[in-house]
């Protein structure tokens, strides 16, 4: 009878890690599933573990993105003028076309677009 290799299984609540490591560590699921050396068992455990950092990844990069501002012109001052990205999503994208070519041309020789 084959013996059955122990596999180091995490915490459910796993803690959480910087973007860096979750990724990294990513990465190297990647590898050892693409190694081809794992059991059957142990490769699901590796895929979970796989998807559960792609999961985490894709919340920081989600969570990074609200965080950007978007530079929607310049006041009378010549300060900049910036929004949250996520009012962008109200704006449909004939707006959002129509602004990109305003400010690209400067038709509005500066003044703030929104």
């Amino acid at each position: 009878m084959a013996k059955k290799k122990k596999v180091k299984r995490k915490p459910a609540a796993q803690e959480q890690v910087s973007f860096e490591e979750a990724l990294a560590e990513l990465e190297t699921i990647v590898g050892e599933l693409e190694g081809g050396e794992l059991g059957l068992t142990e490769a699901l455990e590796r895929y979970e573990a796989g998807i559960a950092h792609l999961k985490q990844c894709h919340a920081q990069l989600q969570q990074a993105s609200r965080k950007i501002e978007l530079l929607s012109g310049f006041d009378a001052a010549g300060n900049p003028v910036v929004r949250p990205l996520d009012d962008e999503e109200d704006e449909s994208l004939e707006a959002k076309k129509g602004a990109r070519s305003r400010r690209r041309s400067g038709v509005d020789g500066g003044a703030t677009l929104f």
